[in-house]
């Protein structure tokens, strides 16, 4: 995956994570009950903190071109984003429950990819 590409994902992720949290806080405040806005601010606000964590990788990747796993972070955190964010904000509109069985996957996502870039920036050696 090319930086150019894990940054446009970011700045998508970004823009969407901005609508859906002005969406939810304007026109479904008087829709969703507290419970289900409080799921969707969840999802809005783990989809903002995983794009500006991709925004961050797709900046790093120039700068650490040895380390190849960085483009598996990026993976990880657009498959977090959709299944963690995107399985809250469907559950937020239909209270369908299952979907919360979803949920954890995306978690497990988001952990591989800090745990990646953990281990990627350890293993990053400098000139300095």
């Amino acid at each position: 995956m090319k930086p150019r590409i894990v940054i446009t994902a970011a700045a998508f992720s970004m823009l969407i994570a901005v609508a859906a949290g002005a969406f939810g806080a304007h026109g479904l405040k008087a829709v969703l009950s507290t419970e289900m806005l409080a799921i969707w601010q969840t999802a809005v606000h783990y989809q903002m903190v995983h794009g500006l964590g991709l925004l961050a990788v797709g900046i790093l990747m120039p700068q650490w071109p040895q380390a190849k796993r960085l483009a598996l972070v990026a993976t990880a955190f657009v498959i977090g984003i959709f299944l963690f964010s995107g399985s809250l904000y469907v559950l937020a509109l239909t209270g369908i429950r299952w979907l919360g069985a979803v949920t954890p996957l995306g978690g497990v996502a988001f952990l591989a990819g800090w745990l990646l870039l953990a281990i990627s920036a350890w293993q990053q050696t400098s000139d300095e």
